[in-house]
C-alpha cells in the first residue's frame, strides 16, 4: 500500500498507525495550500522580510537565501518556516499582484489565453447577439496603426448586398453611407428612420455624382443643392450660346459672333451690343460747301433686337458725323455729314445697345 497520494502527495493514514492525527493534519495542510491556489506574486527570487502566516509565492528564477533551489515552486510561510511544493503540469494559480491567471506547463508558469478564433460573439461593456456579434459600449472606439497605415474594411458577398455605415439616434436610423444594393457609393439620410432620401450617389463605373443634393436640371434652382458643371456656369461655359427658358438663363454667360453686318455680343441677362464699321466712302465734299450730306445708307444689325435699341454712330473723323433715321429691331438708316470742304466722308462706325429678349 502506498503511503501518499499519486498526484498531490498527500500522506495516507496507515493501518495501526500511531499519531494518526499528524498524518491527517499534514494532508490537510497541503490541501490548504493548493486548493483555490492564489499567490501574492511570481517575481521575487528571495523571501520577503516579514511574511504573514499562509502567505504564498511562486519563486522566480535565480532564487537565493531560504528559497535557493526552489525556482518555480510554490513557497508558503507556515508555522514559522517556508514550505515548498513542486507544481505539476496543468496546475493553475491566480497571481494577485497582476490580477491574472497563470498555468504551469511543466517548465514555467505562463499565461494561457483562450482560443479567440471563431467566437460566437464578443460584448465589450454590453451584450453581443446573433446579429451584432461584436458589440461595444464605450465613449469611443479606437482602431489605430501598428507602424504604418490602417484600413477599415467592409466586405459584402455580392453586388446586390449592402456594405455600409449606419448612424442612429436612439436605435433609429438617421444616415447611412456605403454601397447599399449596388456597387455605387451613396449617402442616405432620414428624419424618422422610415423615410429615406438619397442625398448623393457616386457611380462606380464613371465617378459621376447624382442625388437630391445635386442639381437635377439646368433650371433647378433649389436652395442648398450643389451646382452641376453642365447645368451651372463655370470656366467651361462662360463663352458659348446664350439661351433662356421660362425667363431663366439656360446657356452660356456671354455669346459673341460676327457676320457681314458687323459684330455682336449677347449677355445672359438679355443685354445685346452690336457694332459696325463700314467701308470708307471716298465721296468728297465740294470745295466751299458747308454741311454737305452724304448718301443714304442702311445698317442691318448682325443680330436682331427684341425691342428698339439705342443707336449711335460717327462718320469717322472730327469733321464728320452720322445722322440716323428709322431705327428698328433689325436695321437703321443713316447719312454721313461733313462741314469741311474737300474731305472724304470716311468709314462709318456704328453701335446699337438693347436687349435680345
Amino acid at each position: 500500500m502506498q503511503d501518499q497520494s499519486s498526484i498531490l502527495s498527500l500522506p495516507f493514514i496507515l493501518p495501526s498507525q500511531a499519531q494518526k492525527h499528524v498524518t491527517h493534519n499534514e494532508a490537510l495542510g497541503i490541501l490548504d495550500i493548493l486548493v483555490q491556489l492564489s499567490v501574492s506574486d511570481r517575481t521575487l527570487n528571495a523571501p520577503p522580510a516579514n511574511p504573514a502566516e499562509g502567505e504564498r509565492h511562486i519563486v522566480a528564477n535565480g532564487a537565493v537565501g531560504d528559497w535557493a533551489g526552489a525556482e518555480r515552486q510554490i513557497a508558503t510561510w507556515t508555522d514559522g518556516n517556508w514550505r515548498f511544493i513542486e507544481p505539476q503540469p496543468g496546475w493553475r494559480a491566480e497571481v494577485l499582484s497582476e490580477e491574472r491567471s497563470v498555468v504551469f506547463d511543466g517548465t514555467a508558469w505562463v499565461e494561457r489565453l483562450p482560443d479567440l478564433d471563431n467566437l460566437a460573439g464578443v460584448g465589450v461593456g454590453t451584450t453581443a447577439d446573433a446579429v451584432n456579434r461584436l458589440a461595444v459600449a464605450s465613449p469611443a472606439t479606437l482602431l489605430t496603426h501598428e507602424g504604418a497605415g490602417h484600413q477599415l474594411k467592409l466586405n459584402k458577398a455580392a453586388q446586390g448586398d449592402t456594405a455600409s455605415l449606419l448612424f442612429q439616434t436612439n436605435w433609429s436610423g438617421r444616415a447611412e453611407m456605403g454601397t447599399a444594393g449596388t456597387d455605387d457609393w451613396s449617402i442616405k439620410v432620414s428624419a424618422d428612420g422610415a423615410t429615406w432620401t438619397e442625398a448623393l450617389r457616386v457611380a462606380g463605373a464613371s465617378g459621376l455624382v447624382s442625388g437630391a443634393a445635386v442639381q437635377s436640371s439646368a433650371t433647378d434652382t433649389t436652395v442648398g443643392r450643389l451646382m452641376r458643371a453642365d447645368f451651372g456656369y463655370s470656366r467651361g461655359n462662360i463663352l458659348g450660346t446664350v439661351s433662356r427658358s421660362g425667363g431663366v438663363p439656360t446657356g452660356a454667360i456671354i455669346e459673341r459672333g460676327s457676320n457681314a453686318n458687323g459684330s455682336y455680343t449677347r449677355f445672359a441677362d438679355g443685354t445685346q451690343i452690336c457694332t459696325f464699321e463700314g467701308p470708307e466712302f471716298t465721296t468728297t465734299v465740294a470745295a466751299g460747301a458747308i454741311f454737305q450730306e452724304g448718301n443714304n445708307y442702311v445698317w442691318s444689325y448682325p443680330a436682331s433686337f427684341f425691342s428698339d435699341p439705342y443707336v449711335a454712330g460717327s462718320g469717322g473723323g472730327t469733321s464728320r458725323w452720322i445722322g440716323l433715321n428709322n431705327p428698328g429691331l433689325g436695321a437703321v438708316g443713316y447719312r454721313i455729314y461733313s462741314w469741311v470742304s474737300n474731305t472724304n466722308l470716311g468709314a462709318p462706325q456704328m453701335i446699337a445697345i438693347g436687349r435680345w429678349f
